[in-house]
């Protein structure tokens, strides 16, 4: 009978499909994934957790202003969510969505022996509510409070930087308050819980110490939410429902096969700004359900900016699909994973970018496999031999650095510390790199007696470069193959459970011409790229980029005669508001031949639909898709066949044919033309 493998279930937050995620949201699903190929590879069952928090008043208002169906809207939200872990080579097993009819069910269940063991009660709430937060928060928690003549409290920010509102209703509540000795206990019994250990101090002095409120779980202002079981006019509020969906995800009350088999989570996942909900209220209510708590939960921090968190209000933002597009996944991937000390936040910079595709994967690794390649070829017609009499005086420095690194890599991604795992890796990286310089090959290659000596140096650096291969698998998913395949050595195990120095091939071939897996960035120019594709000060980067479209339009205003198109003043032309944007899905307007619905990026989170009459120039309107266009962003929206249009699409006819204008690549949605 086989042995049964060590299960493994790690999950990230479910994201909140309100706008297009950036490399902030990305770093925790390509964290996840290295660590669950990582226990992979070191022969744990693993079971890998990822989806979207799909209900609240955030959806439904976005929606609305879409004039979509919620349901429609965050359909088109989890495809695109999809479509990018797909990107990102993502190995989730399961992507589970909040509308999801047996993760509704399930809450639905859940809510209800809740209140039929007294954990909920019905009350009246009264407070200041953010929308965008999805939270409650007292007058004591806000960040900013504004207040009128008097003296009263009106209103405030939140600690996000989001405007509150007053919202007075009936509300179920969830006694945590009754629970709060309990969980203080907890954290002393199980000191680790918590990942960094700073979180814990937070989360005990500002939220246990100070008395824990009983916390607000329904809604009755919207609709779009997990129905409350006889009380329909209550929706359950985002916490019971999206942090559910741990257990939901894994059959929890339906099929529990494998809620049996992989519960309690090893590894929970999120971005500090929801430690609170995962350490203070999730562990209540497993506890309120009988259920053991997941091992670890791991607070990670921010991938900033230099002014800041990144966000679209901010326009500081970058997104992954630019970085891989330009740079590839393993660089994009590797640079997450570096950028980010475990516990703190990172700081992502174009300079830094740049440095770390040159400096650590051009210069380090690639020139590393390039030279060894490139020598063995030379010096040994591309033959590799295991095992030889000879040794130089550096072998078994060389030999145990690679012991090192194995043993360290590991620890540290058994830790879920990515950026020290790699630092492992790369010390390997540099030692072999100085045993080139060490050893000397080009001039053993002189000396025939020498020739045993020569051919050990190579393998030792072929040896070296299997292990880096080997440890890099989790992180970068094309590079350890195309090292290995370089190398000859495809069909040897790289399985991290044996891996070791000296597993090696009697003989190997490698190819006649290596090919560099990272080539050099030019530095100016590609900062200049990054930077260009950053939303901040959008219009002022425009203005050169786009120079050329104002010139025209002048000119064509001046241009009566040809045209027959009456002339108007350059303050009329100034109120035009002409944007880049670009179409994220297109489609025919049910029930209407001539009319195409196109969904836009156009560097707003919610984006925009815009509707136009060109279905017979673009009987396939897929074609459109990816492309960026010039749209007139300030035309009042109106309704066309039961759906919203907000702008117009620029076109071009000539003959009679109709073209869509398209922009370079090069220019960002949400960019003006001055």
């Amino acid at each position: 009978m086989a042995e049964q493998k060590p299960t493994y279930y790690i999950t990230t937050p479910i994201y909140y499909p309100s706008g297009k995620l950036h490399i902030g949201n990305t770093y925790t699903t390509v964290a996840c994934d290295a660590e669950a190929r990582y226990k992979r590879l070191m022969g744990y069952d693993v079971f890998y957790l990822t989806g979207t928090d799909e209900h609240g008043l955030k959806i439904e208002q976005k929606a609305e202003k879409l004039g979509k169906q919620p349901q429609e809207y965050v359909d088109e939200m989890a495809a695109g969510i999809k479509k990018l872990w797909k990107t990102m080579e993502i190995t989730n097993d399961k992507f589970i969505r909040t509308t999801d009819d047996y993760h509704e069910k399930a809450v639905q269940k859940i809510f209800q022996k809740f209140v039929d063991q007294g954990d909920i009660y019905k009350g009246k709430y009264k407070g200041w509510y953010s929308v965008d937060d999805e939270e409650y928060f007292t007058e004591s928690q806000l960040a900013e409070v504004y207040r009128d003549d008097n003296g009263n409290v009106i209103g405030g920010k939140a600690p996000s930087g989001h405007e509150v509102q007053l919202v007075e209703e009936e509300s179920y509540f969830f006694k945590m308050s009754k629970y709060s000795d309990w969980l203080m206990n907890y954290y002393k019994e199980h000191p680790d819980f918590i990942e960094p250990h700073t979180r814990v101090n937070e989360m005990v002095n500002n939220f246990l110490k100070p008395g824990l409120e009983d916390l607000a779980v329904t809604r009755t202002s919207f609709n779009w939410g997990v129905k409350v079981p006889n009380d329909p006019k209550h929706v359950v509020y985002v916490w019971i429902d999206a942090l559910s969906n741990y257990i939901t995800a894994l059959g929890y009350g339906s099929d529990d096969s494998l809620f049996k088999k992989y519960w309690p989570a090893d590894v929970h996942m999120v971005g500090k700004e929801i430690v609170r909900f995962h350490t203070i209220y999730w562990p209540i209510m497993l506890h309120a359900l009988g259920l053991p708590l997941p091992k670890h939960v791991i607070g990670h921090g921010w991938l900033t900016m230099k002014d800041g968190k990144m966000s679209k209000s901010k326009g500081n933002v970058i997104y992954p699909e630019t970085l891989v597009n330009r740079y590839g996944l393993d660089a994009t991937r590797y640079y997450l994973l570096k950028a980010m000390p475990f516990g703190n936040d990172g700081v992502f910079s174009p300079e830094d970018f740049v440095d770390k595709v040159n400096y650590d994967l051009a210069n380090d690794l690639g020139n590393l496999l390039n030279r060894t390649v490139a020598m063995i070829n030379k010096y040994q017609d591309g033959k590799l031999v295991a095992q030889n009499d000879a040794t130089t005086e550096y072998d078994t420095d060389l030999e145990q650095t690679a012991a090192n690194a194995i043993a360290e890599f590991k620890a540290e991604m058994d830790r879920v510390h990515f950026a020290d795992a790699l630092s492992a890796v790369w010390k390997l990286v540099s030692r072999a790199n100085k045993y080139i310089d060490e050893t000397e090959p080009w001039v053993l290659a002189k000396d025939e007696s020498k020739k045993a000596e020569l051919s050990d140096v190579m393998t030792h650096l072929a040896k070296s470069l299997r292990v880096i291969a080997a440890l890099i698998q989790p992180i970068m998913t094309h590079a350890p193959k195309e090292i290995i395949t370089q190398l000859g050595l495809e069909g040897t195990n790289l399985d991290l459970t044996t891996l070791q120095f000296d597993d090696f091939p009697e003989t190997a071939q490698v190819v006649a011409k290596g090919t560099p897996i990272f080539p050099r960035l030019d530095v100016k120019e590609e900062v200049e790229f990054i930077k260009s594709q950053m939303s901040a000060n959008q219009k002022q980067k425009g203005r050169k980029a786009m120079e050329q479209a104002k010139k025209e339009a002048q000119k064509a205003m001046s241009e009566e005669e040809t045209t027959g198109k009456k002339q108007i003043r350059i303050d009329v032309f100034d109120k035009v508001e002409l944007k880049v944007a670009q179409i994220t899905s297109a489609g025919h307007v049910e029930g209407a031949d001539k009319l195409l619905k196109f969904h836009m990026d156009d560097g707003t989170e919610e984006g925009r639909q815009i509707l136009s009459g060109i279905a017979e120039w673009y009987p396939d309107p897929s074609v459109l898709v990816g492309k960026k266009v010039l749209i007139v962003a300030n035309l009042k929206p109106r309704k066309m066949r039961g759906e919203v249009s907000q702008g117009m699409l620029l076109s071009a006819e000539k003959d009679g044919n109709v073209t869509v204008v398209t922009v370079p690549d090069s220019l960002v949605p949400g960019m003006g033309v001055e």
